[in-house]
């Protein structure tokens, strides 16, 4: 057995007790599992930063920034009192504030939602401008995103994500070189930089969203894959990687997979002879580290800090 394989398969094994042990987020349904996936809109497969505020929903409908999904989508923008005009390949849409009534190429149409001030941001209906300039644009009602465009995810690489040296992350991984065998460099990503694709020789997943999740006061987190989940590790700069296996599986209705993982587990004592494991939280870890079968170590920029 090669060492990428061995360092895998002592994940799954030393993950068997951590169904049986943990104290912090588990499966046990007496209480609710309780958290959801930020709602988050993709151009290309890429998320849109919004400046100055954020999407959100109402009675069925993604209310977006104006200004943030026209320059997105590449459309030209003009403001003239309380209309703006969005201008892209020959369509031109006009809006105006407090308004359901569109004009689209001179032509008047309602909208299902009116353009509306939002603590001083003008926002927009997303699906109504979208398709309006040209764009495909799907609900995804799993990962709570709305997709326009393209659905192909890049890999770190085509993200421009590049490697950094192994050298510079050793002290997080201590005497645990397990955990670098077989590697070749380091991707350090951000939440805002998801969905990313991993590929190895024989196989590839998507890590689309990670979230946080309580139990009554227990916590953890949740992450959805699009196959071949992996399970993770924490990295702090005090303390050896915290392996975690996940302790929920779910499949979702598009046939993605959202696995829940604790926080805190009993194993950090038993195998780490950490005494005051119970201490451990989420905001602690750098990093959070996925076990891939790629040849670079996979780190997640901790967004919970």
């Amino acid at each position: 057995m090669n060492k990428k394989l061995l360092a895998i398969f002592l994940c799954s094994v030393v993950g068997l007790s951590f169904l049986q042990s943990g104290t912090g987020v588990n499966a046990d349904r007496s209480e609710p599992i309780v958290g959801t996936p930020k709602l988050a809109v993709l151009i290309d497969g890429r998320k849109v930063k919004f400046e100055g505020g954020d999407p959100y929903a109402e009675n069925g409908h993604v209310q977006v920034p104006l200004r943030g999904i026209g320059e997105a989508l590449g459309a030209e923008i003009k403001f003239s009192d309380k209309t703006v005009t969005y201008s892209k390949d020959g369509k031109m849409i006009v809006l105006t504030l407090g308004s359901k009534v569109a004009a689209i190429n001179d032509k008047n149409v309602t909208m299902d939602a009116a353009v509306k001030a939002v603590r001083g941001r003008t926002y927009v209906p997303l699906r109504f401008i979208s398709e309006n300039l040209g764009e495909n644009v799907s609900w995804d009602q799993v990962g709570n995103w709305v997709w326009i465009g393209s659905k192909e995810v890049p890999t770190p690489e085509e993200a421009g994500i590049d490697g950094q040296s192994l050298d510079d992350f050793n002290t997080f991984f201590g005497t645990k070189t397990i955990y670098l065998d077989g590697k070749k460099d380091v991707h350090v990503f951000s939440e805002e930089d998801l969905p990313l694709k991993f590929k190895d020789s024989v196989s590839e997943t998507i890590i689309y969203d990670v979230w946080k999740v309580k139990q009554g006061s227990k916590e953890g987190i949740r992450i959805r894959y699009s196959k071949l989940p992996m399970n993770i590790y924490y990295l702090t700069n005090t303390f050896q990687p915290r392996g975690r296996s996940a302790i929920e599986k779910i499949t979702n209705s598009d046939k993605t997979q959202t696995w829940t993982f604790q926080t805190t587990s009993q194993i950090d004592s038993d195998i780490h002879k950490d005494k005051n494991y119970k201490d451990f939280n989420i905001s602690q870890a750098k990093y959070i580290g996925f076990w891939s079968g790629t040849e670079s170590i996979e780190l997640l920029k901790n967004p919970f800090k």
